[in-house]
């Protein structure tokens, strides 16, 4: 079976198979060596995101899927006095669903129902006792999880997004240094569960003109905002071994099958 790699995030996750996208990108590079499975929910934070988790993940891996990108933030960021305030998470709230999304890949707890039968003992109850023990066991244990932050924010564009005109007088609903407040408290996450985490806000803010060459509307990405994040993510992918050199390609490729006898390349 290829191994797989699932996205789970919101509208930056879920655009991310239209053309030019990072997450095509990633199905491109990956091409007959592993499925790329797309869960983004535009629109979503991580309190809805960790409400509809196990709808969202239905049929995501029948086994531990190589990797799995957990993307939110951009949404948890909103004011919460502006007109987005719905979307707005809480920095502590936007922590901790982070930490129970990230567990919910890795502990799968269950009820176990047992009868203790009645004491002989006329001092003791006459009727049987019924226990229920909580179990937990590992639901993906080999998948590794990559944290990804939320991008910066270029507010001027977000105000002609929402308000349809350039006026300065008027705030954005998003700020970068709310932006930048919730990106360091994903990194401090997943510095304390030990994963690994792209940092997308500090990364795209190296490149020059990043407020328009790298984001389209202040927020979403353009195709140089999706190939800046496609490399960080085949990076990271690298360093914990998922790489084009060292996936196998699934079936023979056409060079490998000889002319002259075409059907022993399919000889198990």
């Amino acid at each position: 079976m290829r191994p797989r790699l699932v996205l789970f995030g919101d509208s930056i996750t879920e655009l991310s198979f239209q053309s030019g996208g990072w997450g095509a990108a990633l199905t491109d590079r990956f091409a007959r060596q592993a499925d790329v499975v797309l869960r983004g929910l535009s629109g979503y934070n991580t309190r809805w995101a960790l409400k509809v988790l196990p709808r969202a993940m239905e049929g995501a891996a029948d086994a531990d899927p190589a990797a799995i990108t957990v993307f939110f933030g951009a949404n948890d960021a909103s004011l919460p006095d502006q007109v987005s305030a719905h979307q707005n998470v809480p920095l502590e709230e936007y922590q901790s669903n982070l930490r129970a999304i990230c567990g919910y890949f890795k502990v799968k707890a269950s009820l176990r129902a047992c009868a203790i039968m009645p004491f002989s003992d006329s001092d003791m109850l006459d009727s049987s006792l019924m226990c229920l023990v909580l179990r937990s066991q590992e639901r993906w244990p080999s998948t590794a999880i990559i944290l990804i932050t939320p991008p910066p924010i270029y507010e001027p564009a977000r105000i002609r997004d929402i308000h349809g005109v350039d006026d300065p007088s008027r705030q954005a609903e998003r700020t970068n240094e709310a932006a930048g407040s919730y990106a360091q408290a994903c990194i401090s996450v997943a510095k304390e569960l030990g994963h690994p985490v792209i940092d997308i806000w500090t990364k795209m803010q190296e490149f020059p003109d990043w407020q328009t060459s790298a984001l389209s509307d202040g927020l979403h990405f353009t195709p140089t905002g999706n190939q800046i994040l496609f490399h960080e993510v085949v990076k990271t992918l690298a360093s914990i071994g998922f790489s084009q050199e060292s996936l196998p390609s699934d079936l023979p490729r056409y060079r490998e099958i000889d002319p002259k006898d075409p059907m022993k390349a399919f000889e198990v």
